[in-house]
């Protein structure tokens, strides 16, 4: 599929939450010097118990901040997203991702707040209390507490980061550390004006 973006020139957007995007990096080169690719890497916690039970079977935090770093290093243009923010489990990390990320050369970051619509809300409850009993309750209330007394939000706008205190003690966060360690300084888009059908008849106006 890259192969196919960077002939056609199509512009990318990469959001991964593994390590492997780094045997692209030859061809994620090439796009980067046409600025038609950036990429984030998801990193939701350093604390590695805690990793393996949200995301099993992904890359550790410290794998995904050296693809961060190799691949800005090769050109690339790298950010780091950290979500879900769940309070009580991870959102006091946001300040140490977000510096680890930004010293191994990432330039933007976005964040997620939890919300649990729909079945997801059954799942996710059925988790946090097999495998946090000692404090899930507070956590399950925080969640709450950051939804209008729901653990779920449809609202365009606020699903995503959440209302209340903790959600905006976690906005404060972002804000100040994201300015503080230099993220999302830059003006920066993708080119979209290099798209074309390789090999296809010149427009004639």
């Amino acid at each position: 599929m890259l192969e196919v973006c960077n002939a056609f020139n199509q512009p990318v957007g990469i959001l991964t939450k593994n390590a492997w995007i780094i045997k692209d990096k030859d061809i994620l080169q090439e796009m980067a010097k046409k600025q038609i690719v950036s990429a984030m890497v998801s990193i939701t916690s350093f604390n590695e118990e805690l990793r393996r039970y949200m995301e099993p079977r992904t890359a550790t935090a410290n794998q995904k901040l050296r693809v961060i770093k190799e691949l800005s290093k090769a050109g690339v243009r790298m950010g780091v997203m950290m979500g879900p923010m769940i309070p009580g489990l991870n959102e006091h990390e946001i300040q140490r991702i977000m510096k680890a990320a930004a010293d191994h050369g990432a330039t933007f970051t976005a964040y997620t707040f939890i919300r649990l619509n729909g079945a997801i809300k059954f799942l996710f409850h059925d988790w946090l209390y097999k495998n946090f009993p000692n404090y899930a309750d507070k956590v399950w209330h925080l969640i709450e507490q950051s939804h209008d007394g729901k653990v779920n939000d449809s609202r365009w706008g606020v699903r995503i980061r959440g209302e209340g205190n903790i959600a905006k003690l976690v906005a404060q966060q972002y804000k100040k550390y994201g300015k503080l360690y230099g993220m999302n300084a830059e003006e920066w888009s993708l080119d979209r004006s290099k798209f074309c059908v390789p090999g296809g008849q010149g427009k004639l106006f």
